[in-house]
């Protein structure tokens, strides 16, 4: 197994690529929080995956909020006695506005979980990998709307974010063994854009062209397995990477 024994948080556990991760994580041995605000969703999980070979515990919180990033990671320092790998994979759409249409209001939102939730959990962790003192190792999923016109100016602003954001901890951290490393999906089937509600459809015109490009959708499996990759021993000398999983969308 390739995570065996591996204390392991994962952030947006309860659907799509967040629940993909979880559950190749534990049958691959890792010990893993699973992190979501859909408590029934994540019960289902912990029932799916009670005999599998690692220990899933769920933690019900919201990561726009810093005291559950903290707890999070808490917990898993508490049940497990360490933390090896954070995987901040909890994210929202915006509604697809360009500028001029911003709102204040999906501003705070998309900000709140995709920007600021990924600072206070990476905060957290460098910090309890720092007094650990033997390493640790940082996921991200981001989007390949970090690097394309993709979406809404929001969201690709937060995405861009939060490649800042792990680029930073891997050069800081360098000396100290800590590891942070992006995945940026393409198209890939979850719920994310179904629950975007209407789009601002002037904004959605302008960035049609680049959705054009888009090759098929890919599946949350895909997201996982890249994850599995890079939260394994495997991939021990990759850091500060942005490994972009989108079938070629971002070849052009």
């Amino acid at each position: 197994m390739r995570l065996e024994n591996k204390s392991v948080v994962v952030t947006g556990a309860s659907a799509g690529m967040g629940k993909s991760i979880v559950e190749l994580f534990v049958k691959e041995g890792a010990n893993v929080v699973a992190v979501a605000r859909r408590a029934e969703r994540l019960a289902a999980l912990q029932e799916e995956l009670k005999d599998a070979p690692g220990k899933l515990v769920v933690f019900t919180g919201d990561v726009s909020k810093k005291e559950d990033n903290e707890a999070m990671i808490d917990l898993a320092v508490k049940e497990f006695g360490k933390l090896d790998v954070l995987v901040n994979n909890a994210g929202v759409m915006d509604d697809m506005a360009a500028m001029a249409d911003v709102t204040d209001e999906k501003y705070e939102y998309v900000m709140g979980i995709n920007v600021y939730g990924p600072l206070c959990s990476m905060r957290k962790a460098c910090q309890v990998f720092l007094e650990q003192g033997n390493g640790g190792n940082i996921i991200t999923v981001s989007s390949v709307g970090s690097m394309h016109q993709a979406a809404g100016a929001v969201y690709c602003a937060s995405k861009a974010a939060v490649n800042v954001y792990s680029k930073h901890v891997a050069y800081t951290y360098m000396k100290e063994g800590i590891r942070s490393n992006i995945i940026a999906p393409g198209g890939i089937m979850t719920e994310i854009a179904t629950s975007m509600g209407m789009p601002n459809m002037d904004g959605f015109a302008r960035v049609k062209p680049v959705q054009a490009l888009a090759p098929a959708p890919g599946q949350p499996t895909d997201i996982a397995n890249a994850a599995l990759f890079l939260a394994s021993d495997e991939s021990s000398y990759i850091s500060g990477a942005i490994l972009p999983v989108d079938g070629g969308w971002t070849a052009f």
